[in-house]
């Protein structure tokens, strides 16, 4: 059961995939929607949504079971996106005004081990009045790391990382005095620093194909107000799925792509998101190779969700080769693109068992809902940021 629970000063939106669901109050009416597709037998899950009674001083409580993939009427299912329900936040209707981090800095730095990093910064946070609200480090050990381009094995140091939350509330300096002495400290240690003050919220665009349970997991969780970011474009080479655009309130633009369009079109694409100032770029199944040229754009700032278990099965058809090869495990891969195809450094992993009963429906059935757990994982870490890339690893620091 995934069950996302979320209050202050919104309707409680419960999103649960339980095959059945029992409220202890209130009145509840139900409607069942067939959502099976003729063109894909994968997708023939049925979804309700349970709607309490509700009057202006208690707004209704939403109860959605079963899975939304492969919705064709999605307004009969999800009530049209209305930001008034969201309060006074004053947020435009993208953005979701539940996720707060007031006050909270961010400080991720990482570079060689040395004696004296920790007690470093935070003696800089306590002489200019920061409160350390959570402070998490790790420390790599000394290991040989393979260099492609000369061929052969080079002994990699010991490497320290640290995430530092700290309360700016009290601070008695300018956030320039901050970010001028964290400079200083990484110069003389040589580290390298990253330092978000977190009131700033990101734009983040989407990018589709065909597929949509990626798309509904990433739409409904940041209406729950699990992801602190501005979802401010989808993008997809298909018109399929802008239904579901809709409706959210996203814009949506389609971009066909074929072989001699396919410069042409991403070019586009990179100047909407440039005028769109699009921080993080999300590609929920989407399928279409990126260029060199796209990746190098934003690196570090795309996350792909491949559906198998990455290093395994790369590139096309994931499951139908892993059925072949007789698996027992399948799995979801969230990562940084990179010129090197489904070789970017790994965010997160999950896995299902599976046996020599499934056939390549199941092994797809079950595989969604790793996928759309898997990319919304990546997305929040990156978001928070709980990431730190050293050569083609990820640092994923704990909630």
């Amino acid at each position: 059961m995934k069950s996302l629970i979320k209050s202050n000063n919104f309707p409680l939106h419960r999103y649960d995939y339980s095959p059945k669901l029992l409220l202890s109050r209130n009145v509840v009416r139900s409607v069942s929607v067939n959502k099976g597709r003729d063109d894909d037998p994968t997708h023939g899950d049925t979804g309700t949504l349970h709607q309490s009674n509700s009057n202006n001083n208690n707004p209704p409580s939403i109860v959605i079971t079963g899975s939304l993939s492969g919705v064709k009427n999605v307004s009969k299912i999800v009530p049209p996106y209305n930001h008034h329900s969201f309060g006074n936040s004053g947020n435009h209707p993208r953005s979701n005004a539940n996720y707060t981090t007031r006050n909270n800095a961010r400080l991720l730095v990482s570079g060689p081990d040395a004696s004296g990093i920790v007690a470093s910064f935070s003696q800089l946070l306590f002489e200019h009045n920061c409160g350390i609200v959570d402070c998490a480090s790790e420390s790599s050990e000394k290991d040989y790391f393979f260099d492609g381009k000369n061929g052969d094995n080079n002994l990699d140091g010991r490497h320290f990382y640290q995430r530092i939350l700290f309360d700016t509330t009290n601070m008695n300096v300018d956030r320039t005095v901050v970010e001028m002495e964290v400079l200083e400290i990484c110069r003389r240690f040589g580290m390298e620093s990253q330092l978000s003050w977190g009131d700033k919220r990101r734009n983040m665009a989407i990018f589709v194909s065909k597929y949509d349970h990626c798309l509904w997991e990433m739409l409904l969780r940041h209406r729950a107000g699990e992801l602190p970011c501005n979802i401010e474009h989808i993008i997809s080479n298909h018109d399929d799925l802008r239904p579901v655009a809709d409706t959210f309130g996203v814009p949506y633009s389609v971009f066909p792509v074929t072989k001699e369009t396919k410069s042409d079109q991403e070019q586009k694409q990179v100047q909407l998101l440039t005028e769109k100032n699009i921080d993080l770029v999300v590609l929920a199944r989407y399928m279409q190779v990126l260029s060199p040229h796209f990746c190098n754009s934003y690196p570090n700032r795309i996350i792909n969700i491949h559906h198998s278990f990455l290093p395994a099965f790369m590139g096309a058809s994931p499951y139908h080769r892993a059925h072949e090869r007789g698996v027992k495990l399948i799995g979801a891969t969230a990562h940084y693109a990179t010129v090197d195809l489904d070789e970017g450094p790994i965010i997160e992993q999950d896995i299902t068992r599976v046996s020599h009963r499934d056939d390549v429906k199941d092994l797809v059935r079950k595989g969604r809902t790793l996928e759309k757990n898997v990319l919304v994982s990546a997305v929040k870490a990156h978001l928070e940021d709980r990431i730190l890339v050293h050569k083609n690893k990820c640092i994923v620091f704990g909630e």
